[in-house]
């Protein structure tokens, strides 16, 4: 599927201001969390607006929504919007039920639901890999609104797969594909922000209850999982077991029951091996096109 948060004809940027949680704090400029010292320097001409997660959902979810356009290049419909809340105005990917075009093993208007799903599994491991999303009635229906991601657009896995300054993000990235069922990792699907950090989008086709995996990043197969990782993954098995915990609340209103069952059963096989996936031979283990 084509990725739907890369940069339109320009960058849009938020309005307003906010003072700064310290603890997971975004950047309104491109929806981000703030970067690593050792990031590569951010592009100086944005504006750079530090709110916190909590907010941004918040907007997201309740703000007023209004369309910029047709994003191009993209499998479904996807509308680049802005969400106005509060005095902070914050650029959004808004992805309706209506625009979605038919799988024949995915069941139709539910891939809004899939792409907020992916949110809340990455945020409850705490690796901060999906941009906030929610599900929530708009100009056209029912859909999903993602926070914009201001993107180098020249970059993408392939061109800085082997930058040692995301080799972990990838290390998280590669776990969380596997416990999404991903279908569709392609490199484009992995944008550099504009705050030097990796954020992963395009989920719309993960969380079927048969193994769909397919992903081009594939490098640390078969090796064992980091101990810091697994303690994250451990988190997300006890979310998952608790039949009234937040992220089970929330996963109710967007996964059907055998979809849970089967996310579950993901993460216990990938906790009981301890190792990264690994491609299964004679099997579609790499989405088309790569990129």
């Amino acid at each position: 599927m084509a990725s739907t948060s890369k940069s339109a004809a320009h960058d849009p940027q938020p309005t307003g201001s906010q003072p700064t949680e310290p603890h997971a704090s975004q950047s309104a400029a491109s929806g981000t969390d703030a970067p690593d010292q050792d990031a590569p320097e951010q592009d100086a001409t944005a504006e750079t607006m530090r709110i916190t997660e909590t907010r941004v959902v918040e907007t997201l979810s309740t703000g007023k929504v209004s369309e910029k356009g047709l994003l191009p290049y993209s499998s479904n419909h996807s509308f680049l919007i802005t969400v106005q809340h509060e005095g902070l105005t914050l650029p959004a990917v808004y992805k309706p039920r209506q625009g979605e075009n038919p799988l024949w093993d995915f069941e139709w208007g539910t891939l809004c639901l899939r792409e907020a799903a992916a949110y809340y599994i990455s945020h409850c491991l705490d690796w901060n890999l999906v941009p906030p999303t929610i599900v929530r009635e708009a100009s056209r229906g029912v859909g999903s609104i993602q926070l914009y991601i201001a993107n180098r657009e020249a970059e993408h896995y392939f061109t800085v797969q082997a930058d040692a300054r995301f080799a972990q993000t990838f290390r998280r990235l590669a776990l969380f594909d596997y416990v999404i069922n991903n279908a569709d990792r392609k490199s484009g699907h992995c944008l550099v922000g504009n705050d030097g950090r990796i954020w992963a989008i395009d989920h719309g086709i993960c969380f079927h209850t048969e193994y769909k995996l397919r992903t081009v990043i594939w490098e640390f197969s078969d090796t064992p999982i980091e101990p810091e990782l697994l303690e994250n993954l451990h988190e997300l098995q006890t979310q998952l077991s608790q039949a009234t915990s937040t992220l089970n609340t929330v996963l109710e209103t967007l996964l059907t029951k055998p979809e849970r069952a089967s996310l579950c059963a993901r993460v216990e096989r990938l906790i009981a091996r301890g190792r990264y996936p690994s491609p299964i031979p004679q099997r579609r283990n790499y989405p088309w096109p790569p990129i």
